[in-house]
Order: C-alpha cells, then sequence, then structure tokens
C-alpha cells in the first residue's frame, strides 16, 4: 500500500482548490484575481504532492522547455493583470507539457469502440468520419 504523507494530504487540497479558483475566475469573465490565485495555489499544490526537486527536473526537462516557458510565461501574463492572454499562454504550455501523458491516457482507456462518442471523435480525428 503507498503511504501518503501529510504534506502530499495537503497538496492535494491545495491543487484543488486551485483549480476551483481557475475554473471560477474563468466563469467569472476571467477575472484576473481569482486565477491568479488559482495558479498560484495550483503549483504550490504540485510541489507539495510531487516534491520540489521533482517539480523543478519536470518543468525543467529540456525537451520541456518551450512548454515550460509558454505555462509560466502564462501565470506571470494573469499576475501582470492580462487575464485573457495570460490563460491562452498557460493552455499552450499545458498542452505542450503533457502531450507525452495524453497518449498514455488515451491508450489505458483501451478500446474506445464501445463508447459512442469517443468513437466518433476518434475517428473523425483520423480523418474516416465512416459511421459504422
Amino acid at each position: 500500500m503507498i503511504s501518503i504523507t501529510e504534506w502530499q494530504k495537503i497538496g492535494v487540497g491545495t491543487t484543488g482548490f486551485g483549480i476551483f479558483f481557475i475554473l471560477f475566475g474563468m466563469l467569472l469573465y476571467f477575472d484576473s484575481v481569482l486565477l491568479a490565485f488559482g495558479n498560484l495555489l495550483f503549483l504550490t499544490g504540485l510541489s507539495l504532492i510531487i516534491g520540489l526537486r521533482k517539480t523543478l527536473s519536470f518543468f525543467f526537462q529540456r525537451h520541456k522547455l518551450k512548454g515550460t516557458s509558454f505555462f509560466l510565461g502564462g501565470v506571470v501574463i494573469v499576475l501582470l493583470r492580462w487575464p485573457l492572454l495570460g490563460m491562452f499562454l498557460e493552455t499552450y504550455g499545458f498542452f505542450n507539457l503533457f502531450k507525452d501523458f495524453f497518449s498514455v491516457a488515451f491508450g489505458f482507456l483501451g478500446n474506445t469502440s464501445n463508447i459512442p462518442f469517443l468513437s466518433m471523435l476518434f475517428r473523425r480525428l483520423q480523418g474516416t468520419s465512416s459511421m459504422v
């Protein structure tokens, strides 16, 4: 059994609150204060969950520097009260950082032919729009 430390439990809560504030800030027409607070909570929670050294080594890998610069640059832009531009930059950086993870996650889902919406979506993404 995996033991979870108290710091990791606090990190999960902090990350959850960060995601909540980011979503709530987006719902309130990109409120820059809520988005900035959510970003800070999310990054703090992430470093509490996996540790500061692993967080820094994840973000500053050589092949992930483009995604890191866009993500952290977006956080800085949100802190400077340009929330719409900052969130676009963060989103682009997030997808660049986690593009390897998405293929693993979709592979973990397995065969999507039993899920109607996902099978239609993947067929369209692959270019074959025939409905079976």
